[in-house]
């Protein structure tokens, strides 16, 4: 099955963020450690069923990662939001894991790129039916914390 065409929130004129979900972009991402490993440089959604699926990851600087690999996608579900501060934490990595993800380069997204992805965070993906239909996914576990 094909992957669907995903596209990036800013380029998509009539979407925005829902009222009740807070705009991430510009937010810390944290490691299961607690430390900073980027920002949240956008949102990546599928259009077709208005759904974020992506966080487009921006790495900190003291990865001295080459400029044009500089970002990861991390699968919406894999992180939660601080009930509080201004922070995105996602359990599965850390400063030494995170450098296991594939880079993105704002490419088209496809299947064989979010298996990659999904290994990299120890997460097997679903090999046939709905991908996007597990909590890996799911953008209503991510945004819980905020509401």
């Amino acid at each position: 099955m094909e992957a669907p065409i995903l596209r990036r929130l800013r380029d998509l004129t009539d979407f925005e963020v829902a009222d009740d979900n807070p705009d991430v972009r510009g937010w810390t991402v944290r490691g299961n450690d607690g430390q900073a490993l980027g920002t949240v440089f956008e949102l990546i959604v599928d259009p077709e069923v208005l759904k974020v699926r992506y966080l487009d990851i921006e790495l900190d600087t003291r990865f001295q990662i080459k400029e044009y690999e500089n970002h990861i996608l991390l699968p919406i579900g894999v992180a939660s939001l601080d009930a509080d501060g201004d922070n995105v934490f996602v359990p599965a990595l850390n400063a030494e894991s995170v450098l296991n993800c594939p880079p993105y380069v704002e490419i088209q997204i496809t299947r064989a790129y979010e298996t990659a992805m999904m290994r990299a965070l120890g997460l097997e993906p679903v090999p046939d039916g709905d991908f996007y239909g597990t909590p890996v996914h799911d953008p209503s576990a991510f945004y819980r914390g905020r509401r």
